[in-house]
């Protein structure tokens, strides 16, 4: 009788681990990569969550450049202290690329 109970309880905590193990993982993040082209250009935008990330543009006849997405909830056109324009929306070119 105790071995069968000792077996009752080792179940009903497997159980209940599992159920927590199940409730306590994250779920994977949204991802999002919208690619735009056309004749003259290919834009391609990297969203997470439903933020973008990433904005690359590549041009058919000039280098390709970044647009720098603003932090979320802050008006792009400042920077962190609020006091002089910030890069949101600016372009960004990677001179060198590794």
């Amino acid at each position: 009788m105790p071995a069968m109970r000792a077996a009752i309880v080792f179940l009903l905590c497997a159980a209940c681990g599992a159920a927590h193990a199940q409730d306590s993982k994250v779920p994977e993040p949204k991802v999002e990569r919208i690619v735009l082209q056309d004749d003259n250009a290919r834009i391609e935008e990297l969203r997470v969550r439903g933020q973008t990330q990433k904005v690359t543009v590549k041009p058919k006849n000039a280098a390709e450049y970044e647009i720098v997405a603003a932090p979320t909830g802050r008006d792009p056109s400042q920077n962190r202290a609020n006091s002089q324009p910030g890069a949101g929306g600016q372009r960004v070119w990677n001179i060198l690329k590794f």
